[in-house]
């Protein structure tokens, strides 16, 4: 009894705690807010929602059974199929899904002001993302682990299926894509990430050889030597970027640099998941959550000031950093901090293959996703604790400010946020760097808001260690979603190949294994060759065309749920599903419209193309712009076929989805549930 007042005191106060710092977030104008609301505002909703929301859904949607037999146990083939730690599976999800969406996003985003970006990362988690990615993690468990497009296939109809398998495919290369771009681009000419990123490759392949073969079962012995190789490996790619021979050795331009990722991800989607992947995510997970776990505690200790305004006047669609208004892009541009599509890849490829007991799925499906969260409120306290001057000409683009200094601090003084030269040219010479002036991206200016915590804590000598670190912690995060995503490229492929010939759909047929990753990598290793040559940079050719096609993925994992839900006699609680989804078809569709069809240059892709057409004819292009200008006239007009086919794919799975709910509600035939049949586990508690 008394033990019961208290609990419910303590959450009470939890409550009340959320309630009072979510109103000084979302009410505070007109003086600084300090950081220490976001974090308290994100953790109380955070806790609350884990707490009572999500067991609601395991216990009473889904009716999790931890007595049944996972495909883990089951299917068991050494390859794919292998029963897993938990905690070991917990670390592969979140290091799979935890991509570049956390970081760059709400970096990206905060243009709009710190408000609209943090309301969406925490409403958006923990009503959309989190339900997205256990339901699916749940449904594909529940189906020896089909893909997502292939259980649209077998529960909702042909035609939605078909366009599922195939829509979902094609979008999962563009993902990689981006992926890759990001990883690029953030170890380029960066011998210690580089070497840093090299050296995760034979540290995880030791780990999974030792838990396997030299010591099974022995998870804590394995991560601590894994972890302390890999401090070690962070240690030594700072030696390695002061060493004139071996930094050359690792210095390169992006093109290698590509191919050296592109052959990494064949490997990854190749080995046994034990050797490479599994391990390699894992370990990275100890880097990515200790990070933000001394962020954290470093905006504990300073309580640093929120400098960025809650609204700019940029939500009407006139920001530096890319166009469109709040709505719907403020959506689109954070995506994985909040719901993203890609997770439901994941939650349908490599996770439900290793999980062995399905009490799990409430810790990895749901808990994963508000941990990426709390990486994505990270990110925006450490872009927003920036004087929004710098912020500002760290990330628009020259094109836009002006390529010189004195330009581009006029600019955007003009705009209110006050900048000089000599404030830019030291904040660059204490990170280590020639200049910080239109460094596009968001990976910069994160690391340098990083850096400014971080350094503020152990030293402000550090600065440059700091911002260094930063940018490599950067890729190492990123990368791991890269490997588990070709993986699951290849899961997918092989379902629809399975589809004309059973053998090419079998996990564990080698020839399939090879031919299917090889084609999923040639697949976005063409995009990812484009993006590095782009003279752009290629983050303006991909990642619009990203944003919104994640959240069109997450719209298509969200109706195949809700159509399941509803065949499963569950019509009653599909709401957990459909009001997410019914939100996401509305900021996808209207994204969409708008990339296609917008007569602004900066937002319309057929518009751009034209304009830079029009430009070409005329001649009044420099000459180093006219010589690109085919392939970005291209570019362009290829993001936009491409947003129009994922938005008829979009469609085509809803309305047969609906039609499916329709004709189940009034009693017609409809394709029968393919859940696999109960068998008891065999594995104590579920564990290994």
């Amino acid at each position: 009894m008394i033990k019961g007042l208290w609990g419910r005191a303590g959450w009470s106060g939890v409550t009340l705690l959320g309630v009072f710092a979510f109103a000084q977030v979302a009410l505070a104008r007109g003086e600084a807010l300090n950081a220490l609301w976001l974090l308290a505002a994100a953790i109380c909703v955070y806790v609350i929602a884990y707490r009572f929301y999500a067991a609601w859904i395991a216990a009473s949607v889904l009716s999790v059974d931890a007595t049944r037999a996972t495909p883990a146990e089951r299917l068991n083939n050494g390859r794919d199929y292998v029963p897993t730690n938990r905690w070991v599976v917990f670390g592969h999800h979140f290091a799979a899904i935890a991509g570049p969406g956390p970081l760059v996003g709400p970096t990206l985003a905060a243009q709009f002001g710190y408000l609209p970006g943090t309301l969406w990362i925490l409403i958006g988690a923990v009503l959309g993302g989190a339900v997205q990615d256990m339901v699916t993690l749940f449904l594909s468990t529940r189906r020896d682990g089909r893909s997502l497009g292939q259980m649209a296939r077998d529960e909702i109809g042909a035609i939605g299926g078909m366009a599922a398998l195939f829509g979902t495919f094609i979008i999962m290369i563009i993902l990689i894509a981006v992926l890759g771009l990001v990883v690029v681009n953030a170890m380029k000419h960066s011998p210690w990430g580089t070497s840093t990123v090299a050296a995760t490759i034979p540290i995880a392949m030791l780990v999974g050889v030792y838990m396997r073969h030299l010591r099974p079962g022995r998870v804590l012995e394995a991560s601590l030597l894994g972890v302390i190789l890999l401090l070690a490996s962070v240690v030594m790619g700072g030696w390695v970027d002061h060493h004139p021979v071996l930094a050359a050795l690792f210095d390169h331009e992006g093109l290698p640099l590509a191919f050296g990722v592109i052959a990494y991800g064949f490997a990854a989607a190749v080995l046994p998941v034990w050797l490479l992947l599994a391990p390699r995510d894992y370990l990275s997970t100890f880097m990515k959550l200790g990070t933000v776990l001394v962020l954290a505690i470093a905006i504990l200790w300073l309580r640093p000031d929120i400098h960025m305004p809650a609204i700019t006047p940029f939500i009407d669609g006139t920001g530096p950093i890319f166009g469109g208004k709040v709505f719907p892009f403020v959506f689109i541009t954070i995506a994985c901090g909040a719901i993203s599509g890609f997770h439901a890849l994941i939650a349908s490829g490599t996770t439900p293959k290793l999980m062995t007991s399905e009490r799990d799925i409430r810790t990895i499906g749901y808990g994963a996703m508000l941990l990426e969260s709390f990486v994505a409120i990270m990110a925006m306290i450490a872009a927003t604790i920036l004087e929004p001057g710098v912020f500002f000409a760290i990330n628009s683009p020259a094109g836009v400010v002006g390529k010189e200094a004195l330009d581009a601090v006029n600019t955007i003084s003009s705009w209110g946020y006050q900048v000089t030269v000599e404030q830019m040219q030291h904040l660059a010479s204490v990170m280590g760097e020639s200049t910080l002036f239109a460094r596009t991206g968001g990976a910069p200016s994160l690391a340098v808001g990083m850096a400014s915590i971080l350094g503020s804590v152990f030293g402000e000598h550090l600065l440059a260690l700091w911002y260094h670190f930063a940018i490599m912690f950067e890729a190492i995060f990123i990368l791991t979603t890269l490997d588990a995503g070709t993986r699951v490229g290849r899961f997918m492929l092989q379902d629809m190949l399975g589809n004309l010939h059973p053998k090419l759909g079998e996990t564990s047929y080698t020839p399939s294994v090879i031919f299917t990753s090889a084609l999923v990598v040639a697949g976005w290793g063409y995009f990812l060759y484009i993006g590095v040559i782009d003279p752009n940079g290629g983050v303006n050719i991909l990642w619009p065309l990203f944003g919104i096609s994640n959240q069109m993925l997450a719209a298509i994992a969200l109706s195949i749920g809700t159509g399941i839900l509803i065949k499963s006699g569950k019509a009653s609680k599909a709401w957990v599903t459909g009001l997410p989804l019914l939100w996401l078809l509305l900021i996808t569709t209207t994204a969409a419209y708008e990339k296609i069809f917008s007569a602004d240059v900066r937002v319309g892709f057929f518009a751009a193309a034209s304009d830079l057409s029009q430009k070409l004819a005329a001649g009044v292009l420099p000459p180093e712009k006219a010589a690109v200008a085919p392939q970005l006239i291209f570019n362009q007009q290829l993001d936009a076929w491409l947003t129009a086919f994922f938005v008829i794919v979009l469609w085509v799975v809803v309305l047969d989805m609906l039609n499916m709910s329709r004709r189940y509600l009034s009693g017609k035939p409809v394709l029968p549930l393919t859940e696999a049949g109960y068998v008891a586990t065999r594995l104590e508690k579920g564990a290994v």
